[in-house]
């Protein structure tokens, strides 16, 4: 994988929420500019614009004018490979579809590149982020299995992923790649798996198991505070809560995993809990299947481990290491007979992971 990290060229960023715009401007894989914040309100898709291309022009002028492209993470629906973004639900001014990337492009002069945050989260965590932590651990370890393929989630106001294969952010035909929100909720069959896995989810299901009503329900850092022990509630409730959502979680990953075979990474505002469930989601992830004759079946053909605790990042880097001969030769070859993979929460953060998947997505891009 090229190594971002010593690249002296610039890249001007957007981080695209529905509140705020954040604008910056990164060289090495790093912010060498002020963030300038912008409200993403706006009455007509006109004004939305001109707020998207002052905050750039801002940003374009602090770091010198030296930008060689323009790369960030914006809502879908979209075809991204074309620049152009759909219809938003929190952006409704761009009902109809709009070609930002192409009207950048011809303001700035530069070429312009828009990806769902969900991959760019997966791809600087691939960059700079748990992927090459992983690595240089089994390298120090004297471990010669290295890992090349990660999948990124990330758990928030949605349920959003993105899939690094040999070190390339995967893209499909309709720009929908990663889109692991539309797999089954395994609590309810008929609904996506983002019904439990957001914040909204968390929300359900503490009111579920507490019989609260919507007017009496904290927000999931409450319900986190709460099954913790750090404030008053119902506490049992907050476990079961907490509990379901790694259930799911385990479910759509496993689902996921068996097309990919790589690390899982876990960004997002609700991972700030993984304390609370990782040890469940893992313990699901590995719990078996059971064929017709009632024998089990492993849910994955590969072992599961919690980079999250330390005992089991141990045997993980650990693995099962042997030397053995060549056929018809005497030379011999070191390798790792155990397969498996790790789930760790991201290392970066994942506004940071966003931005680098950014910049690097647009300098591979150029290359």
């Amino acid at each position: 994988m090229t190594n971002f990290l010593n690249d002296n060229r610039i890249v001007l960023t957007l981080d695209a929420g529905g509140t705020n715009f954040v604008f910056s401007a990164i060289k090495s894989c790093e912010e060498i500019v002020e963030n300038v914040c912008l409200s993403a309100s706006a009455n007509s898709l006109e004004e939305v614009l001109k707020k998207i291309i002052d905050g750039f022009e801002i940003v374009h002028e602090r770091s010198g004018k030296k930008a060689v492209a323009i790369s960030f993470a914006f809502p879908g629906p979209a075809d991204y490979n074309n620049g152009i973004i759909g219809d938003l639900a929190n952006l409704p001014q761009f009902r109809g579809g709009v070609a930002l990337g192409p009207m950048l492009e011809k303001h700035f002069n530069l070429p312009v590149f828009i990806n769902n945050d969900g991959d760019l989260f997966a791809y600087g965590e691939a960059i700079a982020g748990l992927l090459p932590e992983v690595n240089r651990a089994l390298e120090a370890e004297g471990n010669p299995k290295r890992f090349k393929n990660l999948l990124g989630i990330t758990l928030g106001t949605g349920f959003g992923g993105g899939i690094v294969c040999n070190g390339k952010l995967f893209s499909g035909d309709n720009s929908a790649q990663g889109e692991i929100n539309r797999m089954r909720d395994s609590s309810l069959p008929n609904s996506s798996a983002e019904e439990t896995i957001s914040i909204r989810g968390i929300k359900r299901l503490y009111k579920k198991y507490a019989g609260i009503y919507d007017c009496q329900c904290p927000e999931p850092v409450g319900i986190f505070a709460i099954a913790t022990g750090k404030i008053e509630g119902n506490q049992q409730a907050a476990i079961n809560a907490f509990e379901e959502f790694a259930k799911t979680i385990a479910h759509t990953v496993c689902d996921a995993i068996t097309m990919i075979d790589g690390l899982v990474v876990i960004g997002g505002g609700l991972s700030g809990a993984a304390p609370l469930f990782m040890t469940t989601l893992v313990e699901e992830m590995r719990k078996p299947y059971e064929t017709v004759d009632g024998d089990p079946l492993t849910r994955l053909e590969i072992d599961v481990f919690n980079f999250e605790d330390e005992k089991e990042k141990l045997e993980f880097l650990k693995g099962d290491v042997r030397t053995i001969k060549i056929p018809f030769s005497d030379e011999e070859i070191k390798y790792d007979a155990a397969q498996r993979i790790g789930v760790g929460v991201s290392r970066l953060g994942t506004s940071k992971s966003v931005a680098i998947g950014a910049y690097a997505f647009a300098l591979n891009s150029l290359a």
